[in-house]
């Protein structure tokens, strides 16, 4: 069997939320699974001396326009968020944790929390909702909310 496609993404991205609605199934069509690992894009920007392209100028507008024009092209519904961008290590923790348990309902939680902030415009970036989402797929919200705070939690987001 194939190697499976590693999918690394932060649930801040926009071009990362077109994704997760496509990668697995562009992947099942050429027999591959998709390993999904969220990461701190405000980290990747500090270590290479980056800035998200909205801050750019001239491709921060363009940027605006071209997150429309794909979420078009891929079909996936988006509304702009407001605020954007945001801290998303509530979201990855939350995901990880929920890995270590079941892969699935970690799947479930990862499109839920994106359709949350680019359907719905609710600000993933706080524990609070980030527990409220996996809750409505049946997980033990308290004890989500104490593993966000947990170092193992916190030290797999950051070795990701």
């Amino acid at each position: 069997m194939a190697e499976p496609i590693d999918f690394y993404f932060d649930f801040s991205s926009p071009y990362g939320y077109f994704m997760s609605e496509k990668i697995d199934g562009i992947a099942a069509g050429f027999g591959r699974k998709v390993r999904w690992h969220p990461i701190l894009l405000g980290v990747v920007y500090t270590v290479s001396e980056g800035k998200p392209l909205t801050e750019l100028p001239l491709k921060g507008d363009y940027a605006v326009r071209d997150i429309a024009r794909s979420a078009r092209f891929h079909g996936v519904d988006y509304t702009p968020p407001a605020p954007f961008p945001i801290p998303t290590q509530a979201a990855a923790r939350a995901y990880y944790w929920l890995h270590n348990q079941d892969c699935a309902l970690a799947r479930r939680f990862a499109h839920a929390a994106y359709r949350a902030y680019f359907q719905s415009g609710r600000n993933i970036s706080t524990p609070e909702v980030v527990v409220e989402i996996a809750a409505s797929l049946g997980v033990d919200g308290p004890a989500l909310a104490a593993a966000l705070q947990s170092e193992p939690v916190k030290t797999r987001l950051k070795t990701a």
